[in-house]
């Protein structure tokens, strides 16, 4: 209805400018009804909550701010870290949040811009990309790679991408972006190979990055990668025995089924409960 409004004449009734909040009131909608049921579980299953950010004060010792500021320590035998990730910020990019945004900050705007040009042609890209595309926003992907989401086969990629020019995406293959200029009105991407590409917003998909640096791993000797990501192995347990790590902030697959079940063998294993069945080297994924 909305990329088509121009046929129905004055009969036809629609917002003068639809905004992103619109389209996202359903999104946090169903967020609020997940929490809700997440919470009555931990509730029914006696699980004492403390809501603050923690931190390691110690190997088996975790320090918990509240929001009013008070710290309190606690101790555990065993503890799993699961604080998942947030948008990776490459620093030479001067994100504003208006104009130039990267994946959460995209979810705030007000407007469906007219055009804009996705950096990054990851899950999160292709999804924005493709959600914005369909709304009438004239969108470009520049991907430094040879093509998009390489981990899946071959024969979908080549029928998403047939779909997504049809919603006239223009892709850029092989294309790094030197910089991104602000300039009154928009942004004006420079790539590398000298090409320019004006658009109202530019955003960001440059991976997440796991939300390890307010944890002080090196109190509980442990470290992270560039990412932000903690290596575990196959029982998801770190470096150190008695810390296990699950979730996005592990790395690949990053998906909140997978992480629901990684959680729920690192916590057998830490348990000492026998499991029947590992994660299958093939997970469902929806994009």
């Amino acid at each position: 209805g909305l990329s088509q409004r121009e046929f129905y004449g004055q009969s036809y009734r629609l917002k003068e400018e639809i905004t992103v909040s619109d389209l996202t009131s359903r999104t946090q909608h169903v967020i609020g009804r997940e929490i809700d049921v997440i919470r009555s579980q931990l509730a029914r299953n006696h699980v004492h909550m403390l809501v603050g950010t923690a931190r390691f004060g110690g190997p088996n010792s975790i320090v918990v701010r509240a929001e009013d500021g008070n710290e309190r320590e606690y101790t555990a035998e065993k503890v799993i870290v699961a604080a998942g990730t947030k948008p990776a910020r490459p620093s030479t990019v001067d994100f504003d949040g208006r104009t130039v945004v990267d994946s959460d900050q995209i979810l705030a705007m007000d407007h469906v811009p007219a055009s804009m040009v996705v950096v990054g042609a990851g899950v999160i890209g292709i999804e924005y990309a493709s959600m914005f595309a369909a709304l009438g926003t004239k969108v470009t992907v520049v991907e430094r790679r040879d093509r998009m989401l390489e981990f899946c086969d071959l024969e979908i990629i080549e029928a998403l991408k047939y779909q997504l020019r049809d919603l006239a995406v223009t892709f850029r293959f092989r294309e790094s972006v030197a910089k991104v200029e602000r300039h009154e009105g928009g942004t004006l991407t420079l790539l590398e190979s000298g090409k320019r590409i004006p658009a109202d917003t530019v955003m960001y998909s440059a991976g997440r990055q796991g939300v390890t640096e307010l944890l002080e791993l090196d109190k509980a000797g442990l470290e992270a990668d560039n990412r932000g990501r903690i290596k575990v192995d196959d029982d998801y347990r770190t470096s150190v025995p008695h810390v296990y790590a699950v979730g996005d902030v592990i790395g690949f697959p990053a998906l909140a089924a997978t992480a629901m079940e990684q959680g729920r063998l690192a916590a057998y294993h830490a348990f000492d409960e026998p499991v029947g069945s590992k994660l299958g080297e093939l997970q469902p994924i929806g994009i």
